[in-house]
């Protein structure tokens, strides 16, 4: 799913925005110009007859766009920037697989041991697993808490089907299907907010994926991804199982690689075959003598950990296609059942900080009055900018990176 965790603080300007989508920017130079408004309404207009046709009163359709005049100038912005294919493996990691986000997936499944219990039971997908996808999709539900982070999304989606070429059919797919389950009475017009690209509730289902996986787990008749963490791990877990989630088996194993065999990557063979020729587990453990296969990758570089992906990983994919993350829902879930970090590190420029020099770092950061988001030690584009700001004025390398050199001197 696409969700919350993008970018903060989108400053380029609109028309920057829409000439690099290729649209014309004559009637977006200004969000909120008499022509974008015009532009917009005269789209609305004829969306309105595209969803009759598929089954969308008018009645529904008027109480999904009412208050929406224009588009949403900072979703295209989102739109371009999605970090599983812009950012660095270990900046990746950071934000998402660290001391915090471990301790609270640990948190949550004491917490919630008898639903998970009940869930893995139904389902056939790992407790750990799930934690891992609702900490990645919305930090276990912390952003839907946070108003900033939420969007129309109607007006999110109506934005994309007008405005971004690349995405406009699923965009109007996912907008017509969120107009159906407003009309369905499952959801108020109030609550039916997202991230830029329409995903919804605590586990980031976009609107056809929701129909198609919710889950009542609760009981109380509605399938609520929005409001009942249950039920949002069990649609996550019931989007997985029918994906063809193998129960019982991990999503990979690190391994180690002789020389010659790096030319293998990308080659899938069984698990078994694999060890014949000489691979084995990073921890030094024998791989399983499976005939299930395992595809070898270095997510990270030739410098990296290498892994043999079994076909999990794959499923995890159909949640969000991109393996990055699913290296760290994978690797996330390893880490909140209690296993050790990868043996081999993910390459990086220096070492990497702790969470409570990571929390000092934005502190300093905030009394240079150079940044003014959270304190929560997550690194994401609004502290990246101010470290920027922070090493121009202190006559350093202005990469945005949070080095131990710059905490150093920033004391």
């Amino acid at each position: 799913m696409l969700g919350f965790f993008r970018t903060k603080n989108c400053k380029r300007t609109v028309a920057t925005v829409l000439t690099g989508l290729g649209i014309a920017t004559a009637v977006f130079a200004l969000p909120g110009t008499a022509y974008a408004n015009a532009g917009f309404q005269k789209w609305m207009k004829g969306f309105s007859g595209v969803a009759r046709k598929n089954g969308v009163s008018r009645k529904t359709f008027d109480r999904a766009f009412a208050g929406i005049k224009s588009p949403d100038p900072e979703v295209l912005e989102l739109a371009r920037y999605q970090p599983e294919f812009r950012q660095k493996m270990w900046m990746y990691f950071d934000s998402r697989v660290n001391e915090q986000t471990i301790a609270i997936g640990q948190e949550k499944k004491a917490q919630l041991s008898q639903w998970l219990g009940r869930i893995e039971r139904k389902y056939g997908v790992s407790r750990n697993v799930l934690l891992a996808i609702w900490s990645m999709e919305s930090g276990y539900g912390e952003a839907l808490k946070k108003e900033r982070s939420l969007r129309s999304v109607v007006r999110s989606l109506a934005t994309l089907a007008y405005a971004d070429r690349r995405r406009r059919k699923f965009a109007r797919t996912q907008l017509i299907a969120a107009m159906k389950i407003l009309q369905k009475g499952r959801i108020s017009t109030k609550q039916l907010r997202g991230s830029w690209a329409g995903a919804m509730g605590h586990t980031q289902f976009i609107p056809t994926s929701y129909i198609a996986y919710g889950q009542d787990v609760d009981g109380d008749g509605r399938k609520d991804i929005w409001s009942s963490v249950p039920d949002a791990l069990a649609t996550a877990a019931n989007l997985l199982r029918r994906n063809g989630w193998r129960t019982g088996q991990t999503w990979g194993y690190e391994v180690k690689v002789p020389g010659k065999l790096a030319r293998q990557a990308g080659k899938s063979r069984s698990l078994a075959a694999w060890a014949k020729l000489g691979i084995r587990r990073a921890n030094g453990k024998p791989l399983p003598a499976r005939k299930s296969r395992g595809v070898l990758k270095f997510p990270a570089g030739r410098n990296g950990p290498a892994f043999l992906l079994t076909k999990n990983f794959y499923v995890i994919k159909r949640y969000n296609n991109s393996d990055k993350y699913a290296l760290a829902v994978g690797h996330l879930a390893d880490q909140i059942a209690g296993y050790g970090n990868f043996v081999k590190p993910l390459p990086r420029p220096y070492r990497k900080l702790t969470l409570d020099e990571r929390i000092e770092l934005q502190s300093r950061l905030a009394r240079m009055g150079l940044y003014q988001s959270d304190i929560d030690g997550k690194i994401g584009s609004g502290t990246r900018a101010a470290i920027r700001k922070a090493q121009i004025k202190l006559g350093m390398n202005p990469d945005g990176f949070e080095s131990p050199k710059l905490l150093k001197r920033l004391r």
